[in-house]
């Protein structure tokens, strides 16, 4: 997931980003949560879950700051 472009882009527009695309482990939530504060609201994943390298469960306490 390229974190710095997402920012970038939320930086540089006056609405919420949804980052999507690239998403694959618990530590990609993790860094976008760390940079929440520049306008990104959220994040897009579904090949990860399918595939078993991101649990959805685990990603949400992640991103509620609970794991």
């Amino acid at each position: 997931m390229n974190i710095e472009a997402t920012v970038r882009l939320a930086q540089a527009l006056t609405v919420p980003v949804i980052a999507s695309g690239g998403m694959t482990s618990l530590e990609d939530v993790r860094k976008l949560c760390e940079v929440e504060s520049e306008g990104i609201t959220g994040c897009i994943t579904g090949r990860a879950i399918y595939e078993g390298k991101l649990d959805f469960a685990q990603a949400l306490k992640v991103a509620a700051g609970e794991g």
